[in-house]
């Protein structure tokens, strides 16, 4: 039975699946769009607007609540584990989307791979 199993594992262990979500993350922070398979783009959709909503909530509250923003900066380095890139979605990415609720992330499919032929698609950030 498939009770309570949320989550996509991506033949992957645990650890591995971690490592994966974090490097695509960084790799959306930092390129604005990357091309992946379409499975890796929809899990990697959900963990990255997580951390866009975290941002958004640090970038409204700066201004009364120091202490709080600091703490869910930190948050986010946890997943990250990079303070450049934290600074950049907090500072640069998370203004953009102050008046969106959600759906900060679009999945464009693309097509297959030429080589293994899995279906493609691209992840970008919504403008």
């Amino acid at each position: 039975m498939r009770h309570r199993m949320k989550r996509t594992k991506l033949n992957r262990y645990g650890t591995h699946r971690d490592s994966l979500m974090r490097n695509l993350a960084k790799e959306i922070i930092d390129h604005g769009t990357i091309m992946t398979t379409t499975v890796k783009a929809k899990v990697g959709k959900q963990y990255v607007e997580k951390l866009i909503t975290k941002a958004v909530k640090a970038q409204k509250i700066k201004e009364t609540n120091k202490a709080e923003s600091v703490a869910i900066r930190r948050q986010i380095f946890a997943e990250l584990g990079d303070r450049k890139l934290v600074n950049k979605l907090v500072d640069e990415i998370a203004p953009k989307y102050l008046e969106r609720n959600g759906g900060y992330m679009r999945v464009i499919k693309v097509g297959a791979r030429r080589g293994d032929g899995a279906e493609m698609s691209v992840l970008q950030l919504v403008e």
